[in-house]
């Protein structure tokens, strides 16, 4: 478990991504656990999530996500997510975003994203939700698909 991760604000908001999850889609994205961090690290899916700055940095990559966009975890959590699709698709990109903060989730998307090597893949498949705590605020959006 990176200690990255076990930062309280980092590890407070990383938990919000499974909370979240299944408040908007009323089931769980990990097993119950008293550890949720851990929990989302070890998910055979990929789970990646960024903040609500104005050029949004992802605070999360879980390992399966580490691997699909071929980054270590400081590297990751420093890069602006638009990064993570070629300048080309950012406006689908962004469009999509668009629509996950109007409806707080989607569960069909598809695209091509690229890895910190410049390696594109191709995801589908994905859901893609709203951070929101129990009062109502948003703290970003996170999502996770099959590597």
């Amino acid at each position: 478990m990176p200690q990255a991760y076990r930062e309280p604000e980092r590890a407070w908001r990383i938990a919000l991504i499974a909370e979240s999850f299944a408040r908007l889609l009323g089931r769980p994205l990990v097993e119950a656990s008293d550890d949720p961090v851990a929990a989302l690290w070890q998910a055979p899916c990929a789970v990646v999530a960024h903040g609500t700055e104005a050029d949004p940095v992802f605070f999360f990559g879980n390992r399966q996500a580490l691997a699909c966009f071929e980054c270590d975890v400081a590297g990751f959590i420093a890069m602006p997510s638009r990064l993570s699709a070629e300048a080309p698709l950012r406006e689908e990109r962004q469009a999509l975003l668009d629509r996950v903060s109007a409806h707080g989730f989607i569960d069909d998307y598809a695209g091509v994203r690229i890895s910190a090597t410049g390696r594109r893949f191709r995801i589908a498949r994905a859901v893609v939700w709203n951070l929101v705590d129990a009062a109502g605020l948003r703290h970003g959006q996170a999502a996770t698909f099959q590597p």
